[in-house]
């Protein structure tokens, strides 16, 4: 038996609002889950597991029916799925009500309940949210019921106020695969046992890394397990090393490499640092135009040679305020103190 695991797809999530490219961010998410099901039927997966959060927010009947057709594009696999703390039950949710096709099995209960699929030999446990936060470790107290059948939990959760999860008891549950999901970065909970898939597509910023889904493959009920990067785009926290020889240009130019070598389908975070002439401002501004850049920290220091200036300013108040701190800054507040009172003092008008 062969199955894929996915969990935060969020379509209807419109990542990185207020930038250009957010909108195809948003349609992006449809196009990744799609090509999932595409992946799925050229693997002859035997079974989708969707753990939670398949929307972003409570779907609409339009929604539903985009999704349902592509179910039902699916040639020999069987959809089980759970809603997470995004795409709750709410009352009168059209997740509810919904035609869905034959080969998909909702696992909406506020309980959790147990599914079998004799064809493929498995038995699937879970339950939906009836609410966005779930307080109470529910996953400690269920516990698979004992017989030849493949096990399989579809669990969502695992922080304070989104079910917390014993990773002890549930180890000890008896299942032989738990699709954990509501974690966005792709991680062993479990070894061999319990993974988060991870968001489809990453949705924010601190969601860097590679993202896609888990492909399984059962054998005598051992499970071999990969992960299968999908996404098209990545959240990327990259430094760029500024000297006191930079000018606004030069650092342009190596933030513009940086991005053309990472990938420029990529957004990203940007640090710069070092030691820049302490008459040289970064131009945020300007290095915004080198490509998907949501943050630009400046995290550079002037280069001030402390004996030079010393020797140059001794007697006066500049060789004085150095001198003042001894043999030299002792923690970061002493640091940031000698910095910008020798900004102050040698470039006032700056």
């Amino acid at each position: 038996m062969r199955f894929m695991h996915i969990a935060d797809v969020h379509l209807g999530a419109a990542p990185d609002h207020g930038y250009v490219w957010s909108k195809d961010r948003g349609r992006e998410l449809w196009e990744t889950f799609r090509q999932c099901i595409a992946d799925a039927n050229e693997k002859k997966v035997d079974l989708l597991l969707i753990a939670g959060d398949l929307f972003h927010r409570q779907p609409g009947p339009r929604e539903l029916k985009e999704v349902n057709y592509l179910f039902s594009t699916l040639e020999n696999t069987v959809v089980a799925l759970i809603a997470g703390n995004h795409d709750c039950l709410t009352p009168g949710s059209a997740y509810l009500d919904y035609p869905w096709n034959e080969n998909v099995v909702c696992l909406f209960s506020s309980e959790c309940e147990r599914v079998r699929l004799p064809e493929l030999k498995t038995e699937i446990y879970g339950f939906s949210y009836y609410r966005q936060e779930i307080l109470t470790p529910m996953y400690d107290n269920i516990v698979a019921e004992k017989s030849d059948y493949f096990k399989i939990l579809l669990a969502h959760g695992g922080d304070a106020r989104h079910i917390p999860i014993s990773r002890e008891k549930l180890g000890n549950a008896g299942f032989d695969y738990i699709a954990l999901g509501h974690i966005h970065k792709p991680q062993v909970f479990i070894r061999n046992l319990a993974m988060y898939a991870g968001a489809l597509e990453p949705i924010d910023c601190s969601d860097t890394g590679a993202h896609g889904y888990i492909l399984g493959e059962v054998q005598r009920k051992k499970v071999k397990l990969s992960f299968v990067e999908k996404a098209q785009r990545q959240y990327r926290d990259v430094t760029v090393p500024v000297t006191e020889e930079d000018t606004t240009f030069s650092v342009r130019e190596k933030i513009a490499r940086t991005i053309r070598q990472e990938g420029s389908q990529h957004m990203y975070r940007i640090a710069l640092s070092g030691e820049r002439h302490p008459r040289f401002c970064p131009d945020i501004r300007e290095y915004q135009k080198c490509g998907r850049i949501l943050e630009i920290a400046d995290r550079t220091v002037p280069a001030f040679h402390l004996e030079e200036l010393k020797q140059q300013y001794r007697g006066q108040l500049i060789g004085d305020y150095i001198e003042s701190f001894g043999s030299g800054p002792k923690n970061a507040v002493e640091q940031k103190a000698l910095t910008y009172g020798l900004e102050a003092l040698l470039y006032p008008g700056k």
